[in-house]
């Protein structure tokens, strides 16, 4: 028979570890549920600041942006899913943006072949990253300054109008709940359910998670390459259109900024760059986050717009560095 001490010894070990085991889960939940707790930090910032502003007419306001902002984001994070980077995200957008509001407007059907030739371009850029084994950052830097000199190309200055469906549907009104929410709602439902519910998704999220287990099991690398930049390009298309069919016209520059944007979504989203470990949710989240943290709650706050860049990049340094207090209590 055990004597009684031992017991009392194997008793206290499982009581420790199932102790250990509940605080690990509580710092897993934690950490999960950081970019919605950055959301509504902002969120009751905002509605300190100026109570008005929590209100229909408000949020229209403040989340007019957040749509292009969104779909940005979740195009980065396609790309940061499979352990590369995209730095052309921005410029792209921009060169999206001059087609929709020429080509797209005056002849739809040019419009509808440079768009879908530009997201097979992505795919292709896909390829070649994985085939030659190159850098993705030095690649899309690249790739940023051949978009930015087709959008000038395209549309030498300011200028262009949004075809009318895409003004007619941008300037959607909901009743109850307005259209920026409802869609922010929609991408995360459709992107969540098709990468982090399916059994492609499971793949495409291996391939920046373990790929060596991945190409045992049969799976191509390559294929799984040039879906990610493919679904990068259709998101950034995407991203494009619903900017300009906020702004009206275009400009070779408009989406130069979405490129620090879209990174710094992901990774307030819970993203991170090696890994494959990203969340559409998180991602979705905090675009909203940086959407509100920009302008709004700077104004509310009467800080100039200068320091628009500056306020995004404390707000990342702060949930960054909350993430790594959580992993080290995970750990």
């Amino acid at each position: 028979m055990m004597r009684p001490e031992m017991t009392a010894a194997a008793i206290e070990n499982q009581l420790k570890g199932a102790s250990t085991r509940n605080a690990a889960a509580r710092a897993r939940m934690l950490r999960s549920l950081l970019p919605a707790l950055s959301l509504a930090l902002v969120l009751l910032a905002i509605a300190w600041l100026n109570p008005r502003a929590i209100s229909y007419f408000g949020f229209s306001l403040m989340l007019n942006l957040a749509i292009p902002i969104t779909l940005a984001t979740i195009a980065q994070m396609f790309v940061i899913a499979g352990n590369e980077l995209d730095l052309s995200i921005g410029t792209f957008v921009g060169f999206v943006g001059c087609v929709t509001a020429t080509w797209l407007k005056d002849a739809p059907l040019l419009g509808i072949v440079v768009l879908a030739g530009s997201i097979g371009v992505y795919a292709l850029l896909g390829a070649l990253i994985h085939l030659r084994n190159l850098p993705s950052i030095v690649v899309t830097l690249g790739m940023s300054f051949v978009w930015q000199g087709l959008a000038i190309l395209i549309l030498p200055k300011p200028g262009g109008k949004a075809p009318d469906w895409l003004l007619s549907l941008m300037a959607f009104k909901p009743p109850f709940i307005p259209f920026p929410i409802i869609a922010a709602l929609l991408i995360a439902a459709v992107v969540h359910f098709g990468l982090m519910r399916t059994s492609y998704g499971v793949i495409l999220r291996g391939s920046g998670g373990n790929a060596a287990a991945l190409k045992r099991a049969g799976w191509s690398l390559l294929k799984t390459k040039i879906v990610l930049f493919a679904l990068t390009g259709l998101f950034g298309v995407l991203s494009g259109m619903a900017l300009i069919g906020i702004t009206t016209s275009a400009d070779a520059n408009i989406g130069n900024g979405y490129t620090l944007l879209a990174i710094a979504g992901v990774i307030l989203g819970g993203g991170e760059f090696v890994g494959g470990r990203v969340s559409p949710i998180g991602a979705v989240l905090g675009a909203l986050t940086l959407a509100l943290a920009a302008s709004p709650l700077l104004t509310f706050m009467h800080i100039p717009p200068d320091w628009q860049v500056a306020a995004n990049g404390a707000i990342l340094i702060i949930v960054l560095a909350a993430r790594v207090l959580i992993s080290r209590r995970e750990k």
